[in-house]
């Protein structure tokens, strides 16, 4: 190859190698998070499903495999007027190559007592839309239980 085409062809690859913005990335996470727990104070059912991901794995209530059986697990959630828990992120990370994310954070109950943690993992879809791919909970330990009556740290806000 001439050096121009060298030159060239770098210049053209250059963007493939580029290291995604992992902070704007780890916002992003966040307000789809936040949006999910949206969906279940809102009382949308539609909107939740929206966020799950068509191979997704939820482990609670039981192993629910897909989309199908998450929603059919979840569908009881969204019956009645007040929603039976809440949650909002805490931390998010992400891979360094930006296609995968975590959040994790307390769950609440309505009295706004913390009863477990939740642990999700978002993947992005070509469109930039993040759907949960994995989601579990898990008991809270003595620490966080000391710790549950704080505010958290960046709570989602209300549009």
């Amino acid at each position: 190859m001439k050096p121009p085409l060298v030159l060239a062809a770098c210049l053209l690859a250059a963007p493939a190698f580029a290291q995604p913005d992992l902070d704007a990335l780890r916002e992003q996470v966040r307000s789809a998070e936040c949006a999910f727990a949206r969906s279940m104070a809102d009382r949308d059912f539609e909107a939740f499903g929206r966020f799950v991901a068509d191979d997704s794995v939820f482990f609670a209530p039981g192993m629910r495999r897909g989309k199908a059986q998450v929603l059919e697990g979840w569908k009881r959630f969204f019956e009645g007027a007040q929603a039976p828990f809440s949650w909002a992120p805490q931390q998010v990370e992400m891979l360094a190559d930006g296609s995968l994310g975590y959040s994790t954070g307390l769950v609440r109950g309505p009295d706004g007592k913390a009863t477990s943690r939740f642990n999700s993992v978002w993947r992005r879809h070509a469109q930039g839309q993040w759907q949960v791919v994995f989601d579990s909970g898990s008991p809270l330990s003595e620490a966080e239980k000391a710790k549950a009556g704080e505010p958290d740290a960046r709570p989602c806000a209300k549009p």
